[in-house]
């Protein structure tokens, strides 16, 4: 089969079309004939050499896609040949086929297009799991999102509007702001311009952000805590900012306040806090919004697989809105 392959790490031109093996389908798996993948920014540190995928993962790039089921491996029950899915993956998205365990499996929503439904697995299951489960966003309480106008941002601001939190954003480009708006995002901040501490406290009357969902890591965490309410909790999912910083706990113990940080990709494949116990978890408490219209995904633009290297330069200038999507 033809997948993405990556001559070096380095820049988008290291990224080739050409062809690898056949994926496997081991027991509990099954194969997807892939439809589109979606390019994450965890793609562009394995392309770089700086995140490389965990032991037996696929080595080709890819963390979400979707596609067709075209084969079933052993001990498979509630999935057979045809059936129109999306997955998550720990690799192996940027290819014409991938195998996934059926675990990390999700339904095409009734109402999505194939290659769209590519775009939902890895965002959703990244907020959920962070979100709600670990952080415990309430109806009531103030959210802030960093990078509001991303794949996850704007999922994140989508489903904490739905779970009845005032949404604050932060983006680069009055574009992207007026779209959170448009998603429902109450306070905008242009990080280029504004201070999000200043203007989250002023939007609140002083209260701050109950709960923080941060991108950038170290160049934020000082300025995260500064920002959360008494109680607030600080998720932090990605290092766009760095790896390291200070943290001072005076401040953090008179908030009574927490940071956590999580990856998703490393996650077990199976048990307490796995990826299935995850995308079990979406499939119940989101995908009937999804297939109601009410959470939906958000695509920038579509491109072949060859181009993979176009996509990562989009992501890499943060000109786009939402998800890019490859096409095999």
């Amino acid at each position: 089969m033809r997948a993405v392959t990556i001559s070096e790490p380095g820049g988008p031109e290291v990224l080739g079309w050409g062809e690898v093996p056949d994926p496997v389908c081991g027991p509990g798996e099954v194969v997807i004939d892939v439809t589109a993948a979606a390019v994450n920014r965890a793609d562009l540190m394995q392309r770089q050499g700086r995140y490389p995928p965990p032991a037996g993962a696929s080595e080709v790039l890819g963390l979400e896609c979707s596609g067709v089921i075209s084969e079933v491996g052993a001990e498979i029950t509630g999935w057979a040949v045809g059936d129109e899915v999306c997955a998550l993956l720990s690799g192996g998205g940027y290819a014409e086929r991938v195998a996934v365990p059926a675990g990390q499996l999700l339904p095409r929503p009734a109402g999505v297009e194939l290659a769209t439904a590519a775009a939902l697995p890895e965002v959703v299951c990244t907020v959920w799991s962070n979100v709600f489960m670990r952080a415990g966003l309430r109806a009531g309480e103030v959210f802030l999102v960093h990078g509001g106008s991303s794949g996850i941002g704007t999922m994140a601001v989508q489903l904490a509007v739905r779970a009845g939190a005032r949404v604050a954003v932060t983006a680069g480009s009055p574009e992207k702001l007026a779209f959170c708006r448009e998603l429902g995002a109450e306070i905008t901040v242009a990080y280029r311009d504004e201070d999000f501490v200043e203007a989250v406290r002023t939007a609140t009357g002083g209260h701050g952000a109950d709960v923080v969902l941060d991108n950038m890591g170290a160049a934020y965490l000082a300025r995260n805590v500064d920002v959360l309410a008494d109680g607030g909790r600080l998720v932090v999912i990605g290092m766009q900012g760095g790896a390291r910083a200070e943290l001072d706990l005076g401040k953090l113990l008179a908030k009574r306040g927490s940071v956590t940080a999580t990856a998703l990709r490393s996650r077990p494949a199976t048990g307490p806090g796995s990826k299935a116990e995850i995308v079990a978890a979406v499939r119940r408490e989101v995908w009937p919004d999804v297939e109601r219209g009410v959470v939906r995904p958000v695509v920038d633009r579509r491109l072949p697989m060859s181009r993979a290297g176009e996509a990562h330069a989009l992501l890499e200038a943060s000109t786009h809105i939402g998800k890019v999507l490859l096409l095999p």
